[in-house]
């Protein structure tokens, strides 16, 4: 079931949402080769405990494997999900930060693809590509258009590049759960979804590959690599649709 928020909780998510913004720019600050994942996941849950706030994704899924810590790092092909650890981060990397905070009950979820050193022109396309996609997305969330639009407007960012559009996973309606109803494509699928209205907060995210969309999820239950070995990248952004339009809440500002 999809809710609209109101004014008050939007407000609220903000707060969450700005939290996980300030942890996005503590992670670029710190990032550089040499230094381990698990070094930037510290440095997370502390900025976001010490904020009054909780991380969204410590513990969360099956009870029987919880997801281990305060941010998703995915490096080069992994796209979504990696574990933060004892990985020593090296020159010349894609490194992908995921991150999701807590705050009196709702959540804000935000994510952007950084590189160790200086990309090559490729690369440094397709993290552009993606981030541009996610902002074509959100540009697209106005009252009165379609959830459809949002996809679409993804999808003809992304596709003029030749990128490879991830399909199994997905943006998502977000607010006193970090995920809700509705799902968010990156790409069209032919229907047109539910209308956009006021009040309705989601999360728009974008992954995009160097090579085609398949992925697959590593042994430990939830790296998601793709299947080619194809670098990738990931934006991510959660947004209220307003009567003024799309505003987004992942951000310092």
């Amino acid at each position: 079931m999809v809710t609209r928020k109101s004014r008050r909780e939007i407000d609220k998510m903000r707060i969450a949402g700005r939290i996980v913004a300030e942890v996005l720019a503590l992670v670029e600050s710190e990032l550089k080769a040499g230094i381990t994942t698990g070094h930037l996941d510290r440095l997370a849950e502390r900025h976001i405990r010490s904020a009054g706030a909780v991380p969204s994704f410590k513990g969360y899924g099956h009870k029987s494997n919880p997801f281990p810590a305060s941010l998703c790092i995915s490096i080069d092909d992994e796209v979504v999900h990696g574990i933060p650890g004892d990985r020593v981060i090296r020159d010349g990397q894609i490194v992908s930060i995921d991150a999701g905070a807590i705050h009196d009950g709702w959540h804000g979820d935000g994510a952007r693809t950084f590189v160790v050193g200086q990309p090559p022109a490729k690369v440094a396309d397709l993290i552009d590509t993606t981030r541009l996609a996610m902002m074509a997305g959100i540009a697209a969330a106005v009252p009165g258009a379609w959830l459809a639009d949002i996809s679409g407007a993804i999808e003809d960012a992304a596709a003029p590049g030749g990128y490879g559009i991830v399909r199994q996973f997905v943006g998502h309606g977000i607010g006193t759960e970090m995920h809700q109803e509705p799902q968010v494509t990156n790409y069209r699928t032919g229907v047109r979804g539910m209308k956009l209205v006021p009040g309705i907060c989601l999360a728009i995210e974008p992954m995009l590959t160097l090579g085609n969309h398949e992925v697959e999820v590593k042994p430990d239950g939830w790296t998601v690599v793709t299947k080619d070995g194809s670098l990738a990248a990931h934006f991510e952004h959660t947004i209220a649709i307003t009567d003024n339009g799309p505003e987004i809440l992942t951000t310092i500002a």
